[in-house]
């Protein structure tokens, strides 16, 4: 999994003021979890722009002022209600030893057959819980749809693997293919073989 550093500095107060005075001047407070006790320490807010405006996932590499080094991901971050600015973020401290659970996004390959004979592809699942070890957490998890027909379902269970534990039940649908006013009639029939730029798919997100 892909990793960013994030430069920052140890926080010597943590209290409302000094919380107020450090975002003023364009800095983020932040929280480590995870060690022996909570660290805290703050960061300039340009800093966090590949790691929070972004889809795909990351594990962080603080490194504060003085030296000291530690690997972590992103747990909690908050938001200004109305500038969207950031105003606070969690991190928890990780070990290559040690599992964690992270969500990872879900990238799918191929066209679905059933989208070639006019269905509609829904997405129930763009993201999924797992847990495994850092070295072993992908950047995302591939997902093929090559061969869902029209009214077929794509289950977690068809993405296990070896190097991470699925964290949804076996029954969790990530995408089916859905029938549409420009279906037409599905046969066995090989079919030749058509690139996804060339298909006028529509793609919908739907929640269980």
């Amino acid at each position: 999994m892909k990793s960013i550093t994030i430069n920052g500095s140890k926080r010597e107060s943590v209290g409302k003021k000094a919380t107020k005075a450090l975002r003023n001047a364009g800095q983020v407070p932040c929280v480590l979890y995870g060690g022996d006790e909570p660290l805290h320490f703050s960061a300039e807010e340009i800093a966090f722009k590949d790691l929070v405006y972004t889809p795909d996932v990351h594990t962080v590499e603080i490194k504060l002022k003085g030296g000291e080094v530690f690997n972590a991901v992103l747990q909690d971050i908050q938001f200004h209600p109305v500038t969207d600015a950031i105003l606070h973020i969690d991190f928890y401290q990780i070990f290559e030893d040690k599992e964690i659970t992270m969500e990872i996004p879900v990238h799918t390959t191929g066209v679905a057959r059933g989208v070639k004979n006019g269905g509609v592809l829904r997405f129930n699942l763009r993201r999924m819980r797992v847990k495994g070890l850092p070295g072993n957490l992908p950047d995302f998890i591939e997902a093929d749809i090559t061969s869902l027909k029209i009214g077929n379902k794509l289950y977690v269970t068809a993405l296990q693997s070896d190097e991470f534990k699925i964290m949804h039940p076996d029954n969790t649908v990530v995408c089916q293919v859905r029938t549409s006013r420009n279906v037409i009639a599905d046969t066995d029939d090989e079919e030749e073989e058509t690139a996804a730029d060339e298909v006028p798919a529509t793609e919908v997100n739907e929640t269980e």
